[in-house]
């Protein structure tokens, strides 16, 4: 082989590598994002919260949108259809909500505030039924828990009935949650709760119950993720107390519920 082969050889094998190693060579990682915007919607046959129907047992659609921060910051909306009787007058539910969170060896921390807006329920000299709370949370792998506190009356109960300068200091919400990957795009998850109803906020003060002021509700669902994305949920829901809604059906106690789901 003369030196010009040699050197034609050696050209060849060096662009071949080269080639060879661009070709192995993984693509750079995309720097994440310092913001995060994701959006849900959902179809339901009910609205149920705390065990308790929101929509007098019909079907219900929402939606809403999450923008968070690298840093661990968080806002939100949540908006779905609700019975305008039970809510005098508001036939939509509009939650707002924002806080911090983060994790310390892989325990999560969570710490923000809530809003629950009635638009309309202010009508005819009512006064709102419009609801503020602070909450703190906590979460280990699948598990989670948050406490919800009050700020002020609990959803206007005060204001409605008496005016006498009594809040709902006193009161939370526990809510711990949970699920579990069953595997084949199927999961299992679970909720208990359970509210403690102070001063003015007695349900014999609301109107709802005769009982008096603690509420146990529990859920239990299955999950089934479709290869586009949508997930479908079956759930049991039932709670300690019966309430009928002004319609006369009863909104609490146990009950099916089904739901398509979109996260994007």
């Amino acid at each position: 082989m003369n030196k010009t082969q040699i050197a034609l050889a050696t050209a060849l094998l060096a662009s071949v590598s080269t080639l060879t190693y661009a070709a192995d060579a993984a693509p750079a990682p995309a720097p994440t994002p310092d913001w995060t915007i994701t959006g849900n919607a959902a179809l339901s046959s009910d609205y149920r919260t705390r065990g308790i129907s929101q929509s007098d047992r019909r079907a219900a659609f929402s939606g809403g949108f999450d923008v968070a921060h690298s840093s661990g910051f968080y806002i939100g909306n949540w908006n779905s259809n609700i019975d305008s009787d039970f809510y005098t007058g508001a036939n939509l539910e509009l939650d707002f909500w924002a806080g911090y969170k983060g994790s310390v060896e892989g325990i999560g921390y969570d710490i923000g505030v809530f809003y629950y807006y009635y638009p309309g329920s202010d009508r005819q000299g009512a006064s709102g039924i419009d609801n503020k709370e602070i909450y703190v949370g906590t979460s280990y792998g699948p598990v989670s828990a948050r406490l919800y506190f009050p700020i002020g009356d609990f959803f206007s109960a005060q204001r409605q009935k008496f005016g006498n300068g009594k809040d709902a200091e006193g009161s939370y919400y526990l809510d711990v949650g949970g699920s579990y990957d069953l595997g084949n795009s199927f999961g299992l998850i679970g909720h208990f709760g359970y509210q403690k109803l102070k001063g003015a906020a007695k349900l014999q003060e609301i109107g709802k119950s005769k009982f008096e002021n603690d509420i146990i509700d529990w859920k239990l669902g299955v999950t089934y993720t479709f290869s586009n994305g949508f997930v479908a949920t079956v759930t049991y829901i039932d709670t300690d107390i019966k309430i009928a809604g002004p319609s006369g059906k009863k909104i609490s106690g146990p009950t099916g519920v089904f739901s398509i789901s979109k996260t994007f």
